[in-house]
């Protein structure tokens, strides 16, 4: 997991996922978020084409993060796999995130 904020008109945080977010995993990735949490970025942009798994636990540090920083922060997560929008669509989170192909 790798962690970067870049400061222009709009904080942008980026965050690097690979592999699985299980329960463990997701302790760390809340961490990061909380960090952020003090930066209050307007977008967050999830890089997960190495991301295999997601467990609840890494949805709700989704949730966390909208929670947390506000409802207004835009989430992308960009090149998710396959089981990814899958979990995401079950549960309909979806409608929460921006799922893309690449972020600019």
């Amino acid at each position: 997991m790798s962690f970067h904020l870049q400061s222009e008109t709009k904080k942008i945080a980026k965050i690097t996922l690979t592999g699985e977010i299980d329960s463990l995993s997701a302790r760390e990735f809340q961490k990061e978020i909380e960090k952020l949490a003090a930066e209050s970025p307007d977008e967050l942009v999830l890089f997960v084409e190495n991301l295999t798994f997601m467990s609840s636990a890494g949805l709700r540090v989704l949730i966390f993060a909208k929670q947390k920083i506000g409802t207004n922060l835009a989430i992308f997560i960009v090149k998710p796999q396959e089981s990814i929008v899958d979990t995401l669509e079950k549960t309909g989170l979806q409608h929460s995130v921006n799922i893309v192909d690449q972020y600019l």
